[in-house]
């Protein structure tokens, strides 16, 4: 991938992008490296914790194949210090202009998150054709999308929220769907047990969504 990453890079690297929470800084280079050798290199390490800054500097530094990207980015202080921590890239919950702002002044390519037609048409506007449709599942999910296809054929979405292997690929089946986020490949007892093997295998599976 070339240094100067774009927002549609990023969600065509691999069919999901791991929506990753950590309490604990130590799980962050395992882990990371655990998902790249199962295929899945884009990383998006939420700000949803204390110590989400501090695992992504861990695996920026230390796992230099990974994409390690920053989730949960909510204003213009969260970029620069996403980007600051390492970060290539974020991704928020909505969309603002003083955060679409600041993301392009940083050079940063954001997922805004979007749920409406009109946040759809909001972000547009400021020039990102890139967007994570969230919370996917509770915001219509598959059906929601396909109906989008008609208005705003032009635009990609990754959705996030409530997807699970179950349903991914109805969401990858849509031309409309570059890839799913996901919180399914870091699971909670993997990261306590440190059981990287099994997040590996889940990236490998993941990898597979793509048929």
């Amino acid at each position: 991938m070339a240094v100067e990453l774009t927002a549609l890079a990023i969600m065509q690297d691999a069919p999901v992008i791991p929506v990753i929470v950590l309490n604990k800084v130590e799980h962050a280079v395992p882990m990371a490296e655990a998902l790249v050798a199962g295929g899945i290199r884009v990383l998006e390490v939420t700000l949803r914790t204390p110590q989400g800054l501090d695992c992504i500097a861990a695996i920026a530094k230390s796992v230099p194949e990974a994409i390690v990207g920053a989730g949960t980015v909510r204003n213009a202080a969260d970029a620069w210090a996403a980007q600051a921590a390492g970060a290539r890239f974020a991704v928020s919950p909505g969309y603002t202009q003083a955060l679409g702002q600041a993301c392009r002044d940083l050079r940063l390519p954001l997922l805004p998150g979007v749920a409406t037609s009109s946040e759809i048409m909001a972000a547009q506007a400021d020039g990102f054709n890139e967007l994570k449709f969230f919370p996917a599942m509770q915001a219509g999910g598959p059906a929601m999308l396909k109906a989008w296809q008609g208005p705003f054929g032009d635009l990609r979405f990754c959705p996030t929220g409530g997807i699970s292997p179950a349903n991914a690929a109805d969401f990858l089946s849509l031309k409309n769907v570059v890839c799913v986020g996901g919180s399914w490949l870091v699971p909670t007892h993997a990261l306590e047990h440190g059981d990287w093997a099994h997040i590996t295998a889940l990236a490998r599976e993941a990898v597979a969504l793509r048929g």
